[in-house]
């Protein structure tokens, strides 16, 4: 009887087919959908491609590379997965440049793989099989005739992929959009598959790309002054974008963009901090599930008697240096976007640096690890933060700086920097002591390790409260030092998380939260912390913010002069719509929250002269349009370009 053998198209295409189908449940949801004939039309070439390369030599040969092959795209299909559970954004090759420590990740990786076990098995299944069958594959040589024909069929498979990015219909001019223009990760994914969304970004971070605003016209609705309340006017400078022209046609599509935008709306409480000190922390791993009324005293006092966000989110974009960006800049980040802000430096105008040194202030960074993590020691210069300090530049010679070093202690080697001297400051501190793996050795946890020793939750999700503990007692010296200074009365202390602690899984966050927490827009739910000790009461604020409001508030607060039109962000006190926009697209208003994963919108309050189905659609918009915008100021230096460098 006749031996069964299986061609290596047939092995590369049902491989192939079945990794990608995994990926696409994975980050979108979605399996069977009229997006799939995309994705196997344009898987097709590749598999041609990978045919060929299994032809070319002798049998023995043939079967090791088709095996190699296999196995390669099964790592990076593993790869994906892994970096997808672990930054809800599909890993991008301009990552890389953002990756100088990525060792220091190898246990977060191992956790992330037992955590995730089961899916991280069935990619690896078809490589398996592969191997355990691997007689039955047909990698005998091909002679010359038919490896052209095969050839013929890539080429001629491949043109045909073109065809279906003909704009035949508006639905045909958005795939012909998301294909060239739209830097849409998730949706690249789901319309086109994995193999295809990894063409198209090499494609991108080898020539660039030119992306667009899906509407031109105004999205963003600014409600009027209600009828009986101050206008106290608009946070914009004398600029009249319809007049600014340049040879370069990004920045006049940007020119029309801010000339059609509404400027935020100053309130009662512009200029409130006016004059006062500023003390602004980005908490590694923050989330509000670490607040406590008796194992965190500090940070439950300030959050509950200062300026009270009751719908705040914190979206991970890509670790620490997504939530960072963010809360510095009021811009959306992607991995493209990062990437050039560390590698090209762009001039950030309302960085807090940049704009408090224009009003006399002393302004100084710290991070109690490696001061170039993440390229931090160009992107703080970027912010306006000339004499950053981190550990590598000086940190060390006052504090331990091994893994992980106390938050606290920094404080207590910093603070004489700037509150010793007679100018107003402005200090931004970047933590390190809730960082991940959260387990036994690591020296943080292990200090507060018997307070949270009899809590009912899972080892790691004691150990995180534990660490976060001595985020407390860093607020906690902060305030005994302004105290000693004579400076706690004039000083506001700042402080949101970078991203929710997204080492934990869902169910075991689900432990320690008040209410049910879904694993796309409520894990991301938190605190934005915003005290001054002579708030007499708190003050409740119900509209839905993000990060990206952090900087705008602030300034609002502060009393400087800034154009709003120019952050995307808002302040949270104003009239402006808010929004929290999460790395997959999604959203959350006032009106409702969408997940782009599922196509699901969930109602909060009745829509208002519009139906659901053009509400969502606008708010699609105005969130695509905040992508681009958000790379189009970052790849053009716009601040520079508008404002002028100091």
């Amino acid at each position: 009887m006749k031996k069964i053998k299986i061609h290596p198209f047939i092995y590369f295409f049902i491989t192939l087919l079945y990794l990608e189908l995994i990926i696409k449940m994975v980050m979108t949801k979605n399996i069977i959908d009229s997006n799939l004939i995309y994705l196997v039309i344009f898987m097709i070439p590749f598999v041609f491609l990978l045919t060929i390369i299994s032809k070319l030599f002798g049998n023995t040969i043939n079967k090791i590379i088709s095996l190699l092959l296999v196995f390669i795209i099964t790592v990076y299909f593993e790869i994906q997965y892994i970096f997808f559970n672990l930054f809800s954004v599909p890993f991008s090759f301009s990552t890389i440049s953002l990756a100088n420590q990525a060792l220091d990740f190898v246990t977060i990786i191992k956790e992330a793989i037992i955590s995730h076990l089961y899916g991280f098995i069935l990619i690896l299944l078809p490589f398996i099989l592969g191997v355990i069958f691997n007689k039955l594959l047909d990698t005998r040589k091909y002679h010359k005739e038919s490896i052209i024909a095969l050839f013929v069929m890539l080429i001629i498979s491949y043109l045909s992929t073109y065809l279906l990015l003909v704009p035949i219909n508006d639905n045909a001019k958005y795939t012909k959009e998301l294909y060239f223009n739209i830097d849409d990760q998730i949706a690249l994914i789901d319309k086109f598959g994995l193999i295809t969304y990894t063409k198209v970004d090499i494609k991108r971070q080898l020539f660039g790309f030119e992306t667009k605003l899906v509407v031109e016209e105004n999205n963003i609705s600014t409600p009027s002054i209600p009828e009986g309340e101050i206008d106290y006017g608009f946070n914009e400078l004398d600029i009249d974008f319809s007049k600014l022209s340049s040879n370069n046609k990004t920045i006049n599509s940007l020119n029309n963009y801010m000339s059609k935008q509404q400027a935020s709306n100053k309130t009662k409480y512009t200029g409130m901090f006016k004059g006062k000190n500023l003390i602004f922390i980005l908490a590694e791993g923050f989330n509000e599930i670490a607040v406590d009324k008796d194992r965190t005293p500090t940070l439950y006092k300030m959050i509950n008697e200062g300026f009270k966000f009751n719908n705040f989110y914190s979206p991970v974009f890509l670790s620490t240096t997504g939530g960072e960006f963010q809360a510095t800049t009021g811009l959306i980040p992607t991995q493209e976007i990062l990437g050039t802000w560390k590698r090209e430096q762009p001039y950030i105008a309302y960085g807090i640096g940049n704009i408090f040194s224009k009003y006399n202030y002393q302004v100084q960074s710290y991070h109690d690890w490696t001061y170039t993590y993440y390229k931090r020691n160009k992107t703080m210069e970027t912010l306006g933060f000339n004499n950053y300090t981190g550990c590598g530049n000086g940190l060390e010679k006052k504090m331990n700086c091994e893994w992980l070093p106390f938050d606290s202690e920094m404080v207590n080697v910093t603070y004489e920097d700037y509150m010793k001297g007679d100018k107003p400051f402005a200090t931004y501190y970047v933590t390190v002591s809730g960082h991940s793996p959260y387990e036994a050795g690591d020296n943080v946890a292990m200090v507060y390790k018997e307070e949270v020793a009899d809590l009912p939750y899972d080892y790691q999700v004691k150990y995180y409260l534990a660490a976060q503990m001595e985020l407390d007692k860093m607020l906690e010296t902060l305030v005994n030092k302004l105290e000693e200074t004579g400076h706690l009365k004039d000083t506001v202390i700042a402080l949101v998380g970078d991203h929710y602690p997204y080492t934990l899984s869902i169910e075991q966050m689900n432990q320690v939260a008040t209410y049910e927490k879904d694993d796309i827009i409520e894990v991301n739910k938190s605190n934005f912390l915003l005290w001054n000790s002579e708030m007499k009461e708190p003050i409740q604020v119900d509209k839905v913010g993000s990060q990206i409001d952090v900087l705008p508030t602030l300034l609002n607060l502060f009393g400087l002069d800034y154009d709003s039109r120019l952050i995307l962000g808002k302040d949270i006190l104003s009239n402006s719509e808010g929004i929290a926009i999460f790395s997959n697209r999604s959203w959350m208003t006032e009106y409702g929250s969408y997940n782009t994963a599922t196509k699901k919108y969930i109602p909060k309050k009745e829509l208002e002269g519009m139906t659901e189905k053009e509400y969502i659609r606008k708010i699609n918009n105005k969130v695509a349009n905040y992508f681009s915008v958000s790379k189009m100021i970052i790849d053009t230096n716009y601040y520079t370009y508008v404002l002028g460098s100091e």
